[in-house]
């Protein structure tokens, strides 16, 4: 069952430096605060997952708590590059970062191997690209049943998962609406799992195509209002779109970054 904790005691207890971590949100409800406090706590030699790794990877590239990046698309929406990331690619600052590139389909049908305790996934993909020459988890794979060439990829089994959502209840099960990507199966595909929220409730109110996790597969509930931003968070603000369009000066200069990181 889900504890309710506070944010520092949440990534204190489930976040440890070795670990694979998987931060996921997609548009909005992106678990910006659980990364500041990953920073602050200087956690180092994470793998990184993340379908879409933006701002918050970014800036935990650059305070040096990535050794690895597991991925399929990387960049600061709307605006241009990470620069903290392609420091760590191009010049191995504050140290190297070994990269694992997937596509979108192959990502999401890794989360859906690991939430249903499957080995890997068989899909319809990476075929006429080059990603198999480059990943070495992108493998052909033949159907024993057509004979029919497919692509399989191995399961994605983080140690932890943290997810933003709108609303827990005091017994820790989670609400969350709006676009909701892969989050569900990231949580499931864990070992263990943070879900910050906007707000705890006594009662979570039925909402239309919402996703309830409910607490038995959640390790730890913490109240983080704000934890999205500056990604949106569906019927609580908006996208900050001036923070996005600033952070690319913050982030295309070391002692720029350094001064940010300081301040956190």
């Amino acid at each position: 069952m889900a504890e309710l904790m506070s944010l520092p005691d949440a990534v204190a207890a489930l976040v440890h430096d070795g670990d694979t971590v998987a931060l996921e949100g997609f548009t909005h409800l992106i678990p910006v605060a659980a990364g500041h406090e990953i920073i602050r706590q200087r956690r180092r030699d994470l793998t990184l997952v993340r379908m879409t790794p933006d701002l918050v990877y970014d800036q935990m590239i650059g305070a040096g708590c990535a050794r690895k990046l597991i991925f399929s698309w990387g960049g600061n929406p709307g605006v241009g590059s990470l620069h903290r990331f392609r420091d760590a690619v191009e010049r191995q600052w504050p140290g190297p970062l070994e990269l694992e590139e997937h596509s979108h389909a192959g990502m999401a049908n890794r989360y859906v191997a690991g939430a249903s305790g499957l080995p890997f996934a068989v899909l319809r993909g990476y075929r006429g690209t080059d990603l198999p020459a480059q990943t070495t988890t992108v493998r052909p794979i033949t159907c024993p049943f057509t004979g029919e060439i497919l692509t399989a990829v191995p399961a994605l089994k983080p140690d932890v998962t943290v997810v933003h959502a709108q609303r827990a209840d005091r017994r820790g099960n989670v609400q969350l609406w709006g676009i909701t990507g892969v989050q569900k199966e990231a949580v499931l595909a864990a070992r263990r799992s943070l879900v910050t929220v906007e707000e705890i409730v006594d009662t979570l109110d039925p909402r239309p195509g919402a996703v309830v996790l409910p607490s038995w597969v959640v390790t730890a509930v913490a109240a983080a209002p704000g934890g999205a931003r500056p990604s949106y968070a569906q019927g609580y603000y908006d996208r900050d779109n001036d923070a996005y369009r600033s952070w690319d000066a913050v982030s295309r200069d070391r002692a720029a970054f350094t001064a940010w990181l300081e301040a956190l």
